[in-house]
Formats: C-alpha cells, sequence, structure tokens
C-alpha cells in the first residue's frame, strides 16, 4: 500500500497527459481509497482505475466518489483470457502436486505431459514440488 501513491501519481501523469493535461492530482479521500483498495489484478488493474477516473473527470482534482465508482466496475470485471487460464495452471499444478504428495513423475503422467515440460510449468508458475512433499 506504501507504493500506491508514488505509483499512481505516476500512472495519472501518464494518463492526463495522454487524454486531460488539466488533472492533476487525486483528493485526499481518493487517495486513501487507493490505498486500502485490495489490488488482485496488480498494477494491470490499478491501471485502468486510473485511465477510467481520467476519462471520466471533468475537474483537475479526481474525486474519491470516481474512484470508487471506477473501483466498482473493476470489480466486476472477467480477468482478460491470459490471467484465467494462468490462474487455471497454477490451481491445477498445485492439485495435482498435492495429490501426488510432491511426485513430479506421477503428476506429469496424470497431466499427460512429460517430466520436462511438467517441470518448465512449475517454474514458470514458482512452484516447487518439495512443498508438497510429506
Amino acid at each position: 500500500a506504501e507504493d500506491i501513491p508514488l505509483l499512481a501519481n505516476h500512472l495519472l501523469r501518464q494518463a492526463a497527459d495522454r487524454h486531460k493535461p488539466f488533472v492533476r492530482a487525486f483528493s485526499t479521500d481518493a487517495m486513501k481509497r487507493l490505498m486500502t483498495a485490495s489490488w488482485p489484478g496488480n498494477v494491470r488493474q490499478l491501471v485502468n482505475v486510473i485511465e477510467q477516473c481520467v476519462a471520466l473527470t471533468s475537474s483537475p482534482v479526481i474525486s474519491d466518489a470516481l474512484v470508487e465508482q471506477a473501483l466498482e466496475g473493476e470489480n466486476t470485471a472477467l480477468p482478460t483470457f491470459a490471467e484465467a487460464r494462468n490462474q487455471f495452471e497454477l490451481n491445477y499444478l498445485r492439485k495435482l502436486l498435492q495429490i501426488t504428495k510432491g511426485n513430479v513423475t506421477h503428476a506429469a503422467r496424470m497431466a499427460g505431459r512429460n517430466r520436462t515440460e511438467f517441470y518448465k510449468l512449475l517454474s514458470r508458475h514458482e512452484l516447487e514440488a518439495n512443498d508438497f512433499k510429506e
């Protein structure tokens, strides 16, 4: 949360420069709301919220109500296909490793993959088979 103000202000300047140069800042309450918001979609989600605020504002200062509205819209948004697939892969790999108690050969066989491919998937998702061994 402590890096949100710096990042949010940077993103605001970028969006304002592209769309509405008169937009200068967030109100104090708007910044507090950004700092306390949950950001499961990480930076992409923050970018979307700020872009929406800049697009909808007619004031140089973005209000708390506008941030709240943008956040509500963001919370109902679907993840991108890549994000959904990535989350599915992560959950699937975790489940396989739990079932097989970290046995990569068995997990790879269940997934219909060879061990090398399976290790690459584990690496991509920063998973360690040893974390699932009993």
